[in-house]
């Protein structure tokens, strides 16, 4: 072969193997190992660290303890730290448990606990105190591993090493035991996240055969009537089974003619405790696959049969991994360091576990009417924590993920005709609506999605939605907020609050009418969207709560989060929330130069304990200065330095929000994630850009933390982020170009993402001040 025969065979070869990059990085890169699900296990994080898939309805992880909701008839502060089920301080595990929340303030789930023992039979949980006395085991994180879509752990007690992968509505695990004679695996239908005496409404379970098992779960707690069907297979026959002996009632009915503790196929209660009991060979590996339905045990097995019809643990567990990198490769980086890499992609890992699918394989659900549906032409999806999401991750989604977020949508619009009220979700989980929070931000994510054009869905129907939903006068303030412009504290509390996100809410409304041409709805929502001019107070500078007199509230303490009228929160962060009129904010608290001023106090400044000791949502490590990143209020403060005339004093200070408060191990968060929402913060701006108000197309610029990212976008198109220059020390922007045209205002477009390009920014150690200028 000559020079150019072999020089053609050579670049013939390389562009079969190199010729494609996106190909190429789907099959050789593995982004998930860079997943890291410990983060945010420990303190105020309340993530959890076991096996799902994104947006998955399985969430099975371990829970370490069992504390209760109430001791004698008061809240147990103690619970709050159990969010998730899990905490990284703890010594022993209880079980795995099929259903968790990710980095929420309050909870519920933790359905269908399991548990292998060995030895003799115990049917309680024990205590931290005397795990003996109990089936609890003690555990290590050094015999712990926690992957993405994959948990292993070894249970000290038993000998037991314990597994598990997911798919989206079933759980599998993997049990290898010890030799023994006396192996059991423990379902406690009693256990829960949040759980206090008559949670349980009722527990029902069949024995189908000497290895399926079918039962519900039925509750009353945040969701107050909650269903949960499953459907639950070993790969072994047991040898017996049976249940705790039940309370004696005062109305037995005939059942008492059985023993319905041992091996009696039917089993009804409101705390049922179940073993089913094996004889086990050394190393030997018992599996098992629960599969949960909204609707049904039919429903569950159906989804079983469905997604696992095998007994292949590690093609379960391949799959998985493989869902996850396939979401994960949608943004490709290169930074600093590599923990960087490990914060990047685990906030991209904590963003896409929620909302959660809630539908069996066939479309059918249960909604919240109480009412079996089935979701038509898309996805329905469950657990909208909207008061944190609608900020960051909903916008985030428009840009990764705007397939599930119309879906998401479509499901807000389903609860809303499903709704009694109808109004669209506040806080909905599971069929539920649970009430949590304050606004009416569905209307943002409808009214963000309309504005940039993601929306595949009945865009009119969704506005009247959104519409019927701020004119509910009935819900938490509404009736006065539209009578006088504000919500009055001696009416309704937190009311400062309320009037802020109302108005912020009522601003996206008026934007999302705008687009479809409802000149009408765009008045008067714009009208409303000015309302929070009326809790300004400006002999003092700050918001603060009105009474129905229209008087100020005495005794007012801007730094005090207790009894001020704002929610997890104090006036100087909740006085900065006008996302939607910083221009106008920043005129009526005196203009560009003292406000700059203002931000600067915010940030240098420090809050003592004794203004946040009571707000459990809030703690030291999620503040600087009195600025509190740990919580969802503050989060597009930073970049209000944009408005002023010194743009270049947000990008220090986003740098050292992304170093101080998101780090590599378990208590890496400096506040509860929120489902995504802390961590969906993380990805913009470590991109170099944010959406301060959702339902604009702009995007705020800040100072990025990667040195490049390549966002593959499912149109096609690719959008690239440079930082030249890049390094821990040159945290400040001397001017940026967004495809080879350097820019004038700190801000880009959404349709600047969405049709490809490129952002560099130019990085440097000093300051420029002219910037933008």
């Amino acid at each position: 072969m000559n020079n150019k025969a072999l020089k053609i065979a050579i670049f013939t070869s390389f562009l079969a193997i190199f010729g494609n990059n996106n190909e190429v990085f789907s099959q050789e890169s593995d982004p998930a190992k860079y997943v890291d699900p410990m983060i945010g296990t420990a303190k105020m994080g309340h993530t959890y660290p076991g096996a799902t898939v994104p947006f998955g309805s399985i969430q099975l992880s371990p829970d370490t303890d069992t504390i209760p909701y109430g001791v004698d008839g008061h809240y147990n502060s103690d619970v709050y730290k159990y969010c998730a089920g899990y905490q990284y301080s703890d010594k022993t595990i209880v079980g795995f448990s099929h259903t968790h929340f990710s980095g929420t303030g309050h909870s519920d789930l933790g359905d269908f606990l399991m548990m292998p023992t060995v030895g003799k039979l115990q049917l309680n949980p024990g205590t931290v105190t005397d795990p003996d006395s109990g089936y609890r085991s003690r555990f290590s994180h050094e015999e712990e591993t926690a992957e993405a879509g994959y948990y292993k752990v070894n249970l000290q007690d038993y000998d037991i090493e314990a597994e598990m992968t997911a798919t989206k509505r079933v759980g599998m695990q993997q049990y290898t035991f010890p030799k023994s004679d006396s192996a059991h695996v423990i379902l406690d239908l009693k256990h829960g996240i949040y759980n206090y005496d008559d949670k349980n409404v009722w527990t029902f379970v069949r024995v189908e055969n000497d290895s399926t098992i079918t039962g519900y779960r039925q509750t009353t707690g945040w969701a107050r009537t909650r269903k949960v069907y499953f459907a639950l297979k070993f790969n072994k026959a047991f040898k017996s089974y049976g249940q705790e002996k039940l309370p004696t009632k005062v109305y037995k009915g005939f059942w008492g003619r059985f023993d319905q503790t041992h091996n009696f196929p039917e089993m009804a209660g409101e705390e049922l405790r179940l073993h089913f009991d094996f004889n086990t060979e050394e190393g030997e590996k018992i599996q098992a696959k629960l599969a949960i339905s909204p609707v049904s045990t039919e429903g569950a097995l159906a989804n079983m049969e469905t997604e696992v019809p095998h007994w292949d643990f590690e093609q379960v567990k391949a799959d998985a991994r493989a869902q996850w990198n396939k979401e994960l490769e949608k943004v490709t980086i290169e930074t600093l360091e590599e923990s960087d890499k490990i914060n990047f992609y685990t906030a991209m890992y904590h963003a896409f576990l929620g909302p959660t699918v809630y539908m069996d394989a066939d479309g059918e659900y249960m909604g919240i009417d109480r009412n079996r549906h089935k979701a038509e032409g898309f996805t329905n999806y469950t657990s909208f924590s909207l008061w944190d999401t609608y900020r960051a991750l909903h916008p985030l989604f428009n840009i990764l993920q705007p397939a599930r977020n119309q879906d998401m949508i479509q499901s807000m619009i389903a609860h809303q005709e499903q709704s009694v009220h109808h109004m669209l979700p506040v806080w909905s989980h599971y069929g539920n609506e649970n009430w949590c929070m304050i606004g009416y931000h569905s209307v943002s994510v409808i009214a963000d999605a309309i504005v940039k054009g993601n929306a595949d869905f009945d865009m009119e129907k969704a506005l009247q939605a959104c519409v019927q939903t701020a004119n509910t006068r009935y819900f938490d303030g509404i009736g006065s907020y539209i009578d006088t412009g504000y919500v009055p504290e001696d009416k309704d509390g937190a009311s400062v609050s309320k009037t802020l996100e109302y108005a912020y809410d009522d601003w996206a409304i008026a934007q999302a009418a705008k687009k479809l041409g409802e000149n009408e709805i765009y008045d008067a929502f714009m009208k409303r969207s000015q309302n929070y001019k009326n809790v300004y107070d400006s002999k003092t500078g700050f918001m603060r709560p009105k009474l129905a007199d229209g008087s100020f509230k005495s005794d007012f303490d801007p730094l005090n989060t207790h009894g001020q009228g704002f929610i997890e929160g104090n006036s100087w962060n909740y006085s900065l929330y006008v996302p939607h009129d910083p221009a106008g904010m920043i005129e009526m608290m005196g203009g560009k130069e003292k406000f700059t001023t203002h931000l600067d106090s915010l940030f240098t400044m420090h809050l003592p304990d004794k203004y946040f000791e009571n707000t459990e949502d809030i703690s030291r490590e999620g503040i600087i200065g009195n600025y509190v990143h740990g919580n969802e209020p503050s989060h597009h403060v930073a970049y209000l330095y944009n408005w002023t005339n010194d743009p270049w004093k947000a990008q220090d200070k986003i740098r050292m929000i992304l170093h101080e408060k998101y780090k590599n191990g378990d208590d890496g968060l400096s506040g509860n994630d929120d489902f995504g929402q802390m961590s969906a913060w993380y990805l913009f701006s470590s991109l170099g850009f944010y959406p301060v108000a959702p339902g604009s197309v702009d995007y705020a610029l800040g100072s990025p933390a990667v040195k490049e990212a390549t966002i593959h976008l499912d149109n096609g198109n690719t959008f690239e982020v440079v930082a030249k220059n890049q390094s821990a020390k040159n945290v400040y922007v001397k001017k940026v170009e967004l495809n080879g045209k350097e820019l004038a205002k700190p801000f880009i477009q959404h349709k600047d993402i969405m049709n490809g390009g490129k952002l560099v920014f130019y990085m440097s150690s000093k300051p420029n001040k002219q910037l933008y200028k």
